[in-house]
């Protein structure tokens, strides 16, 4: 985590459960950052990660520059080095 704010970045996950669950899932993982509730689904459809049947989501990493420029996108869960690479570039102007 603290790699990810020495780049300024903010984490955040995003996905359809409720506020409930949510913070059971926080509390339960210690997660060091918010999780928003995607309750009509409109991020995950806006960002490519509803899976065909329309409801379930696939799990995804993005990032986002400060300008709303996608300049990340990867399924799964990639390994955290990469993820710092890529806002080592941001920082650097190279992305």
């Amino acid at each position: 985590m603290a790699e990810f704010l020495r780049h300024e970045a903010q984490l955040v996950g995003i996905n359809p459960g409720s506020l409930r669950s949510h913070q059971g899932f926080s509390a339960k993982l210690g997660l060091g950052f918010p999780l928003l509730v995607d309750e009509g689904r409109q991020v995950a459809a806006a960002y490519g990660t509803l899976k065909p049947n329309g409801t379930s989501i696939e799990r995804t990493v993005i990032i986002v520059d400060k300008s709303g420029r996608v300049v990340f996108r990867e399924k799964g869960t990639p390994p955290t080095d990469r993820l710092l690479a890529v806002l080592g570039k941001l920082a650097d102007g190279a992305v």
